[in-house]
């Protein structure tokens, strides 16, 4: 019986040779336009951490961090070190959590459209109640709003991508979100840099501004065509034939289609694909789909890309410069993903997770012991070792850029068979606000009690998370998204895990 522990997962026959098709520029236009969800993304951390700088905002809701910043002889580790102000950012992951498992049936039932639009509106509210806000509770509110968008947003732009994607290019173009994303932080970093100057108000044009790319992510959901492997799954199986032909430019999408065919009659018999993917036989996946986006999120960018104003004025900086640092940073972040999206489909996901890993392990160090040496409660850096610190974080933030950034979204996206796909992509984005919640609840607390030792702390998790790529992860670069299953079957270590299709499955699927 489908679903149970001996039913095959995806398909059952290889047909990848088969696939034909080209680059189309409408493919392209469309994975522009979801990609704009993950600049909402993208937006909102690189905004939080300006806004929690700024005076003006301090003064509203967070007098007693505005007192505590005045005081120069503060513990220069400790400044900024406040639960409340730490929830502010916070508050938004622990929304996207919950709402990235609510948005898997809808992206299951209605397609992924329909949850990039709901992503949109609620992100469009949030930035409202954000802008407007004059008392915490609204505050607060506009958050869980923003929260609510980013868990839809994130759950079905990057299967969307994966799903218009040819198999050739998948890893490029699913990476659109990511450059969305970067280009989301890097826009916040340069928007805050203008509006600090704007006392009192500019904390509230930094916030209101998130409604611009919220609008184009709701008008974009409702422009874009759905993706052929949801039409087929719901059932409409001629719209998904018409617009795969359009996608791939060729009539010859026999074989394609076929798979898709296929993956679908398994996904609609599978009616609990929760409780489907807690099976045995989809282990090497959910591994993935937990490990991958925690590992990205313990490598520390969000730490530096929250926090980059306040970790630099914590470092000596003034409030200027650190806004100016952390607009660099933001720069650096969204120019290396063009360099994974270069590489990626050549050099394969492996390499880049790996070379990125060991660079960023290199870096990490060098912070903690320029901070260790250099810098104590009431020193501030002299600006050699200013300029030196910021070079090293940029060089941290230029390896996650091209590795674990768009990769921690692009593996987890493509390697779920059809019928696990959507509850798989929710439990990649829960896992990843999850660890980004818990990551922006305490770093402020950890900063103040590790100290320069918080920069280690991140290295040994980044050594890991290299080991665990080298051991763990089959290269996925040129397989296709319905093919998935057979690599499980040819690792050496998943194959022990992963059963192989009983004759019997064999003869009814094929």
């Amino acid at each position: 019986m489908a679903g149970g522990p001996l039913a095959p997962t995806g398909v059952a026959k290889e047909r990848a040779e088969q696939y034909q098709g080209r680059v189309t520029l409408y493919v392209i236009i469309a994975c522009i336009v979801a990609a704009v969800g993950g600049s909402i993304f993208g937006y909102d951390i690189g905004i939080s951490g300006g806004v929690a700088s700024m005076d003006g905002f301090l003064r509203e809701f967070f007098h007693s961090v505005y007192i505590h910043k005045q005081h120069a002889h503060e513990n220069n580790y400790c400044k900024y070190d406040n639960q409340g102000l730490a929830a502010f950012t916070s508050s938004l992951y622990f929304a996207g959590l919950v709402a990235s498992l609510m948005a898997s049936p809808i992206t299951r039932k209605y397609g992924r459209r329909a949850s990039i639009i709901c992503g949109g509106i609620s992100f469009l509210v949030g930035a409202t109640l954000n802008a407007s806000a004059v008392n915490m509770a609204m505050l607060l509110l506009g958050r869980i709003m923003l929260g609510v968008g980013i868990g839809f947003g994130n759950q079905a732009v990057p299967l969307y991508l994966s799903e218009m994607a040819p198999t050739h290019l998948r890893g490029a173009l699913n990476m659109m979100f990511q450059v969305a994303t970067t280009f989301g932080i890097f826009t916040a970093n340069m928007v805050n840099y203008g509006t600090q100057k704007l006392e009192p108000w500019g904390w509230r044009l930094s916030l209101g501004l998130a409604a611009i790319p919220a609008f184009l992510m709701t008008v974009g959901g409702f422009l874009l065509p759905e993706t052929p492997n949801s039409l087929i799954e719901r059932g409409s199986k001629e719209r998904g034939k018409k617009v795969l032909v359009k996608i791939r430019g060729t009539d010859k999408v026999d074989a394609e289609f076929q798979d898709m065919i296929d993956a679908s009659e398994l996904a609609n018999a599978i009616k609990h694909p929760f409780r489907n993917i807690l099976e045995r036989r989809n282990r090497p996946q959910l591994v993935m789909a937990i490990c991958m986006p925690a590992f990205q999120i313990l490598t520390g960018i969000n730490s530096i890309l929250f926090y980059a104003p306040v970790l630099f004025q914590s470092m000596g900086f003034g409030g200027n410069a650190s806004l100016y640092s952390s607009a660099l940073t933001g720069a650096v972040l969204a120019g290396s993903t063009f360099i994974s999206i270069a590489t990626v489909d050549r050099l394969g996901r492996r390499a880049l997770l790996i070379s990125g890993g060991i660079q960023m392990i290199i870096c990490q160090v060098i912070v903690a012991i320029i901070l260790g040496l250099k810098f104590g409660d009431n020193q501030e850096l002299s600006k050699g070792y200013s300029i030196l610190l910021v070079t090293v974080i940029c060089l941290f933030v230029l390896a996650f850029g091209w590795s674990w950034g768009p990769l921690g979204w692009t593996v987890p996206s493509e390697i779920f068979a059809l019928e696990t796909r959507s509850a798989g992509q929710s439990i990649t984005v829960a896992v990843n606000l999850l660890f980004t919640f818990i990551i922006a609840q305490c770093f402020l607390a950890m900063l103040c009690h590790f100290k320069f030792g918080i920069f280690l702390f991140f290295a040994g998790w980044i050594t890991v998370m290299t080991i665990f790529v080298y051991v763990f992860l089959p290269e996925t670069k040129g397989v296709p998204i319905e093919e998935m299953i057979f690599l499980w079957r040819k690792h050496w270590f998943w194959k022990r895990i992963v059963p192989e299709i009983p004759e019997a499955d064999k003869n009814n699927t094929v």
